[in-house]
């Protein structure tokens, strides 16, 4: 006979002949106390051994690491796969980039626990309550501030800060001045941006106004500023910083959060119960940054010149050298404070508009609190991971795909292939990096779902999906190209935005809302820091000035692609339908023939 048992067969084997259980079984007895009151029970306190603590854990925590691991792992292994079998090197300080992608994993599986257990409900509770006890001027106005707050907390926003080191300042002086000097004031002003974006959102969900017209005119400014910056050849860098921005935005934090807090507004209103309801925020905040990081660096043009900025700069490098920064300036230090600057105030902020304009309380405070404490560790951690795991890989890989087809000063193979080969390969790594990355993002699935609802299945999950992943896929490797052959990023933005200017107009105002939010899903928090250091780095190894551009083109890739698909879609609903009404027809008169 085995010494040991499944407790679910001890279970069966005890319940074997029982038809019926007594409840007082289950309960304390009951006691009273001299006067006759009832002696509120106390139950005894559990005392759990440490093996205890890991066996009840173990299934909490494993699910939840498991997600992250399912989303860092396979990309961490495309890459460092393409890197020791198509470009033939080994990779460079392995254990750290692997202790890195580890805090990526163990930061976001703390940041989005918390995010779900902490911040979600919290802006969520504020998104019902507002509206009801604050006029609607003061809500947008909260709204705005609230915008910023999230902006600042998003993750893949200290990865523009991380780029801001790789950048030139010889080359591109007024890139390195918006990524260095004036770099919380780029964060503001993008953040300022995603604040307008969430107020004009939430004004179209009370309502109802159409997404078209809001396209039509925030591309209107979007492209003239543009063309305007790309008429100064000392601004024309800044072009592709101001494009990615827009992406870096529409990460975790922000398009929940804010959606949290306009649907909340829209239903408190009676008008939250539309199909389109929660579209719209994404496509302006990712739009609205670009006219915001343009003006500021127009207004930096004008206040200072690039060769003040390089003196300056160089000035700055001297002293550097002179005196040790602080610990704070310094990792592994910086990354804590920066991941606790970021969340803080918004919590902060969050609560001055519970407790002074709503003068309410936080329901369930120690759930709240928990989620909010493992946010701020989950930030921090993942910080470290940025800067020692996703960055240092990505940078790695960015500077040896050229060696593919053009001869490096550190690579003695190089040019590895062909220059045919070597062409192909790299477009195809970075295709593969786009589809892979897109086609597993769970946002993506999530809107898969919406979209087949909102087209009454015209439009399938699996269809969206794919649509998205070859868009993204498209525009990341066209965005390489851009890198590799030098090409105007102006030209790349006009063809393509003009393009889905013309498709915008054809096509029906769901497919509309569909398509320009799925830009926005697809840059997660690990997809933008990857990247922005991969581009940054083939950038450097292939000499050119900068290399942002790759997430403008991953963000308008999948529009035209799902535009496309989404037109394409109508036409065979509506041949369908014409294919039905010819044969009802067809048979009605065959059934008239017969009688006649």
């Amino acid at each position: 006979m085995s010494d040991s048992y499944r407790f679910g067969d001890y279970q069966r084997a005890l319940g074997h002949g029982y038809a019926e259980f007594s409840f007082n079984a289950l309960n304390p007895k009951l006691e009273w106390d001299s006067h006759g009151h009832l002696i509120p029970y106390q139950p005894p306190r559990i005392d759990l051994t440490p093996k205890e603590i890991v066996k009840l854990l173990r299934p909490y925590v494993s699910v939840r690491f498991m997600e992250q691991v399912k989303s860092v792992i396979p990309l961490g292994l495309y890459l460092a796969m393409f890197q020791i079998l198509i470009l033939r090197q080994l990779v460079q300080d392995s254990w750290m980039i692997m202790s890195g992608l580890f805090a990526v994993i163990v930061g976001l599986m703390f940041f989005m626990e918390g995010l779900k257990l902490g911040l979600m409900p919290f802006g969520t509770i504020i998104g019902k309550r507002l509206p009801e006890k604050s006029p609607l001027p003061l809500v947008l106005v909260i709204t705005l501030l609230l915008g910023i707050g999230v902006t600042f907390a998003e993750p893949a926003i200290g990865a523009l800060k991380v780029a801001g080191q790789n950048v030139k300042v010889e080359k591109a002086a007024y890139l390195y001045a918006l990524l260095n000097d004036w770099s919380e004031a780029l964060v503001l002003v993008i953040g300022f941006s995603v604040g307008l974006a969430a107020v004009i959102g939430t004004l179209r969900f009370l309502y109802g106004w159409s997404l078209k017209p809001f396209i039509y005119g925030s591309l209107a400014p979007v492209l003239i500023l543009t063309l305007y910056g790309a008429s100064d050849p000392d601004l024309t860098n800044v072009l592709g910083l101001a494009w990615d921005a827009g992406a870096v935005t529409t990460g975790p934090v922000t398009v929940p959060l804010v959606l949290a807090l306009g649907i909340g507004i829209a239903t408190a209103a009676g008008k939250g119960d539309s199909g389109l309801s929660g579209f719209g925020i994404v496509t302006m905040a990712s739009l609205f940054p670009v006219i915001g990081v343009l003006i500021l660096a127009f207004f930096i043009a004008s206040t200072v010149t690039p060769a003040e900025i390089i003196a300056a700069a160089n000035h700055l490098s001297g002293t550097v050298q002179a005196v040790a920064p602080p610990w704070y300036e310094q990792s592994p230090g910086m990354e804590i404070v920066l991941g606790v600057r970021a969340i803080l105030p918004l919590i902060l902020f969050l609560f001055m508009v519970l407790r002074l304009i709503l003068k309410d309380t936080l329901p369930n405070k120690g759930e709240i609190m928990y989620g909010i404490g493992l946010t701020i560790i989950g930030m921090c951690i993942f910080n470290l991971g940025l800067t020692y795991g996703l960055s240092q890989l990505g940078g790695d890989v960015g500077s040896l795909v050229p060696a593919a087809f053009m001869s490096l000063s550190g690579v003695p193979i190089s040019p590895i292939y062909v220059y045919s080969v070597g062409l192909i390969l790299s477009l195809t790594f970075a295709w593969g990096l786009g589809f892979g990355a897109t086609v597993a993002e769970p946002a993506l699935n999530a809107l898969g779902t919406t979209a087949e609802n909102l087209t009454n299945g015209v439009f399938k999950k699996k269809t969206l999906i794919m649509a998205v992943s070859l868009g993204v896929g498209i525009g990341i490797a066209t965005g390489l190209a851009k890198l590799i052959f030098d090409l105007p990023l102006l030209w790349l933005i006009l063809t393509g935005y003009l393009l889905a200017f013309v498709l915008t107009i054809f096509s029906s105002e769901a497919f509309v809302n569909v398509a320009w939010d799925s830009a926005g899903v697809t840059t997660g928090p690990i997809t933008v820091p990857l990247v922005l250091a991969m581009g940054l780095g083939f950038g450097n190894a292939t000499h050119a000035v900068e290399g942002f551009g790759i997430l403008s083109m991953a963000s308008i890739g999948p529009i035209l692609t799902v535009l496309m698909t989404g037109l394409w879609a109508d036409y065979q609903a509506k041949a369908q339908a014409r294919a039905a009404l010819d044969a009802t027809t067809v048979s009605q008169l065959q059934e008239v023939q017969g009688i006649v």
